[in-house]
């Protein structure tokens, strides 16, 4: 029993380092040869974890090999513009000037379903709306529609709008304070106690989330019972 702990344990770490090593994608993103990587990995690592018989090397040995090969493949793939094209394939133009390009489907096997399930996720239900769609080779589409039903934008309406957008920084994550995220946004441990006082609360550990921006503001969600 603990040598079978320790073996799916250690085959468990591996393949999250590889996992990471290929990027951060959901499998939906995935480019083909990522897929079956991530296939083929799983399966090498299932056998050893099953199979006490079999050392835990004969696992280890063909999934690091197998990463090296993805790695090396990435490093092709920024160099080389056709081989990245013969392994991840090219992006396929499935509606052009609003009108649907079968041939094109049929060639990535692409059905009709797939297309209005793809178009409504991105809020169109008609196909006359859409004046390109590309068929990307993560298998997601992308939608260009005619500019009269593209959303309406200040620029459009020639209106000056003031950019306002900030990004806000973590400072306590569910009652840990994100220290290096604190000194980095130019504040200090005794400006968060202050903005904990003015909330009623003692201690960090009462605060689910605490985030401030580059204006300054602070939002602060106690935990509940705290409130």
């Amino acid at each position: 029993m603990t040598t079978a702990f320790f073996r799916t344990v250690i085959l468990y770490f591996i393949l999250i380092i590889g996992l990471r090593l290929m990027g951060k994608r959901q499998i939906g993103e995935l480019e083909p040869s990522e897929l079956v990587l991530t296939l083929i990995i799983s399966d090498l690592a299932a056998v050893p974890m099953q199979d006490f018989g079999i050392p835990l090397l004969y696992g280890i040995f063909p999934i690091m090999t197998l990463l090296c090969l993805s790695m090396l493949m990435s490093w092709f793939n920024l160099k080389s513009v056709r081989f990245r094209g013969w392994v991840c394939g090219h992006p396929t133009v499935i509606i052009r000037e609003g009108k649907v390009l079968q041939q094109n489907m049929a060639r990535n096997r692409f059905t009709v379903d797939e297309l209005y399930e793809q178009l409504r996720c991105q809020g169109y239900s008609d196909l006359s709306a859409v004046k390109y769609a590309i068929l990307e080779t993560s298998g997601q589409v992308s939608v260009l529609p005619y500019t009269k039903e593209s959303p309406v934008t200040p620029q459009v309406l020639n209106q000056n709008v003031q950019d306002n957008v900030t990004l806000p920084i973590l400072l306590i994550n569910d009652g840990h304070i994100m220290s290096e995220n604190l000194s980095g946004s130019g504040y200090d441990r005794n400006w968060l106690d202050r903005q904990l006082k003015d909330r009623r609360l003692t201690s960090p550990k009462q605060v689910f989330l605490m985030t401030v921006d580059e204006s300054g503001s602070v939002v602060c969600v106690a935990k509940e019972g705290n409130a």
